[in-house]
């Protein structure tokens, strides 16, 4: 007996229009739905008047599920895994139960659609040709703010995921961090009723959220230009030689303030950097 095939099938991100013709088919004909909510996944199908079984899939139970997931596509019956919306996977459930199936030998087929990354992506008027997908950010300030002055040097354009209660806390961070003039984009309610996009510097994203002109609700994507500099071009190491030669003459930040007017680099970076070299 041959086996079934996993297909991996993208739904809409907020507009039920932008479901493929061919993902409503596979939906309709697969053996059984592995959804990450079946209650979120019971609507979409309930909408579309499609009969499959389904049965639920999500971080919790993965691990456990996964094994008969596999035992059924072994036996020839065909499966399609969904998340809540989007493409799974990213930042949604399914990676154990599709590298498994690879492992056994089983067809995984992808039935492509709606991605946000991809939607904020082709609207931000940021470079797409390289980017870098970094999912959420850490919910702690001091871990979140870690992250971000680790990404300080990517060149590519970042792409986050934040949540309506976090958004304007990150914005400030990244601005701190980045700088005010960092170029970034906020996609919310992605191809949904409401939707807004917004392209500006980080420093008039963090003043339209904090006065509302950027309105939070709903679900955010967040874009953030890289860094015109990689971490080791020589100018790092200029700015250091430059700082640490200041600072046997000067106050931390004094010589921290011309280090970054001299080279041009962000004066928290080397405000920071000021701060390691001293201790």
């Amino acid at each position: 007996m041959s086996t079934g095939t996993l297909f991996i099938v993208a739904t809409p991100i907020g507009n039920l229009d932008d479901i493929s013709p061919r993902a409503r088919a596979v939906l309709t004909s697969v053996d059984l739905i592995a959804a990450e909510d079946t209650r979120v996944t019971g609507r979409l199908l309930s909408h579309f008047g499609i009969k499959s079984r389904q049965i639920a899939l999500h971080d919790h139970n993965e691990a456990q599920r996964a094994a008969s997931l596999i035992a059924e596509l072994q036996k020839g019956h065909s499966i399609a895994l969904v998340s809540d919306a989007g493409t799974p996977l990213i930042s949604d459930p399914g990676f154990r139960l599709t590298k498994a199936a690879h492992d056994a030998g089983i067809t995984v087929s992808p039935v492509p659609g709606a991605s946000a990354v991809v939607c904020a992506l082709s609207a931000s008027g940021l470079p797409t040709d390289r980017f870098a997908y970094e999912g959420f950010l850490p919910a702690k300030r001091v871990a979140r703010q870690k992250r971000l002055s680790e990404l300080e040097t990517e060149c590519r354009t970042m792409v986050f995921y934040e949540s309506v209660h976090r958004i304007s806390d990150t914005v400030v961070d990244a601005r701190e961090i980045l700088g005010g003039d960092r170029q970034a984009f906020i996609g919310r309610e992605l191809t949904k009723l409401y939707e807004q996009c917004v392209a500006g510097d980080l420093a008039s994203l963090a003043a339209m959220l904090d006065d509302g002109s950027i309105v939070k609700k709903g679900e955010f994507v967040l874009l953030i230009a890289g860094s015109e500099r990689s971490s080791d071009d020589g100018q790092s190491v200029a700015a250091d030689l430059i700082l640490a030669t200041l600072l046997e003459e000067l106050p931390g930040k004094q010589a921290a303030a011309i280090t970054a007017k001299l080279t041009g680099e962000n004066k928290n970076s080397v405000y920071r950097r000021m701060l390691e070299l001293k201790s």
